[in-house]
């Protein structure tokens, strides 16, 4: 869902132009960046379940779990809140809360509810990659979603701004082509 999680970026770049892209690819991405050095420490850990070790188990039980993902979500808005105002928090606080929301949907029960599962409550996870290409499907249509309103967005912005200026017309096709090649690129790596 590494991809998935781009196109949304690039969809709510669309609907929200007032906060950085990069902020907002980092955003979709910043449960993940801070697994790595869980990760690399061992606090956060992977296993290989089987398919030859293409299929793993992820135990991110401190960054994944609904509680974890809430405080760097909310976290993460509060710093947004100082750089770009009310609105450019709480964008990027949903932004990094889609992250949970989307694996959610994706990952087999494998998050829990609270940090280390305290409480041994259920794990958490509907387990989509079951259908490889259900799943691929759910994410090929988000990246093109974000792609596309990232695109129409970006054409309307130059049309707005300078409506006879041609090089900013070029600019904006130029961005959106471009953006739409990594999303896709980003889906391929995702599933190579």
């Amino acid at each position: 869902m590494f991809a998935g999680h781009f196109g949304l970026a690039a969809a709510v770049k669309a609907k929200q132009p007032s906060v950085p892209l990069w902020a907002l690819m980092i955003s979709t991405q910043l449960l993940d960046i801070i697994f790595v050095p869980l990760f690399i420490s061992g606090v956060e850990t992977m296993e290989s379940i089987g398919n030859g070790g293409k299929e793993i188990l992820i135990h991110a039980e401190y960054t994944h779990s609904l509680f974890g993902a809430l405080l760097i979500a909310c976290l993460a808005g509060v710093l947004a809140w100082i750089k770009w105002g009310k609105r450019g928090g709480m964008v990027i606080s949903a932004t990094v809360f889609s992250h949970w929301i989307l694996d959610l949907i994706v990952h087999r029960a494998d998050l829990p509810i609270f940090p280390g599962n305290m409480g041994g409550l259920p794990m958490l996870g509907l387990g989509l990659w079951k259908w490889p290409v259900v799943s691929l499907s759910l994410e090929a249509a988000m990246i093109t979603l974000g792609a596309i309103l990232y695109f129409r967005t970006a054409l309307t912005r130059r049309k707005t701004s300078s409506p006879t200026n041609t090089n900013s017309m070029k600019n904006a096709i130029f961005t959106g082509t471009l953006m739409g090649i990594l999303l896709l690129l980003s889906l391929i790596v995702d599933n190579i």
